[in-house]
């Protein structure tokens, strides 16, 4: 027989699970989706055919059936989403990657260190995050110019303070450990505590924090395409196939509403993983 308490002990084991397997189905049909792309079917997402234009999803083509339709110059919209979406997820998971190094690293310095090294690096994470991302990227974009290595650096250089600050925040709490005071008495050197005694205890939150983190900078790279100061034309991305597709709203719909979708189901499919990870976290130090 099973007891109340026995009830609302599993129920937010469901939860956690049920969050899980649905973040992970999107995140799952829209990546597989997107690298398998290439082998697919398909027509090319450069080639345009101007016969072929503004046609409604479903429409057979001269090349293919064009299942999610055509835009403006008769170019398959599928093709074009797929391999947006392969672009804009290189750009994000690299960028993510640069800006939780950069974090990581500069939050154990700040945690382990203390003293005035501590106090200059959490004026330069006050001073990052009061700077408005968008903005920023924008100014820096407008100057360097808008390619893929200055996307993905500007990006990745912009993301690094939420991370620093995590980390520090748990060095803090595990340079006091008395097995740190104990390899710190033996002579180890800071680096080697670093790395072989404190990174290993920040793997957990750091990794639920960047599946948390991810789905601001997909946000962020398609809003930077969006205004046209992202990757440019004909080259796709989420962003930019929005951007070309508002001025064709009323006339073609779906010029939106796909490249939408997929953004929608790559955010939800990431904040909900990560809010899994988050409460299965918890829950086992509870």
């Amino acid at each position: 027989m099973i007891s109340p308490g026995n009830v609302l002990q599993r129920r937010p084991r469901r939860l956690i699970y049920g969050d899980a397997v649905i973040g992970s189905v999107l995140l799952i049909v829209v990546i597989a989706a997107a690298l398998l792309s290439p082998w697919l079917p398909l027509p090319d997402a450069l080639s345009n055919n101007l016969n072929e234009m503004f046609l409604p999803p479903g429409s057979p083509g001269a090349q293919a059936t064009h299942w999610l339709g055509t835009d403006q110059l008769g170019r398959d919209l599928l093709a074009r989403i797929l391999s947006g979406t392969r672009l804009s997820l290189l750009v994000v998971l690299v960028a993510a990657a640069i800006g939780a190094v950069i974090g990581v690293a500069l939050g154990m310095i700040a945690g382990y260190a203390g003293g005035w090294v501590d106090a200059l690096i959490m004026r330069l994470i006050d001073i990052q995050l009061a700077v408005p991302f968008i903005l920023l990227i924008l100014l820096v974009i407008a100057l360097m110019g808008a390619s893929l290595t200055n996307i993905i650096v500007i990006m990745g250089c912009t993301s690094w303070a939420i991370y620093a600050r995590v980390a520090r925040a748990k060095t803090l709490e595990i340079r006091e450990l008395e097995y740190i005071q104990a390899v710190r008495a033996m002579g180890f050197s800071p680096l080697r505590v670093l790395l072989r005694h404190i990174l290993p205890n920040l793997l957990t939150p750091l990794v639920v924090l960047l599946t948390l983190d991810i789905p601001r900078l997909i946000v962020l790279e398609a809003s930077v395409g969006f205004l046209g100061m992202g990757i440019q034309p004909p080259t796709p991305t989420l962003g930019n196939l929005i951007g070309e597709g508002r001025s064709y709203m009323l006339l073609s719909q779906w010029l939106v509403l796909y490249p939408g979708l997929v953004i929608a189901a790559l955010v939800i499919g990431c904040n909900l993983l990560g809010d899994a990870l988050l409460r299965r976290t918890h829950t086992r130090l509870d």
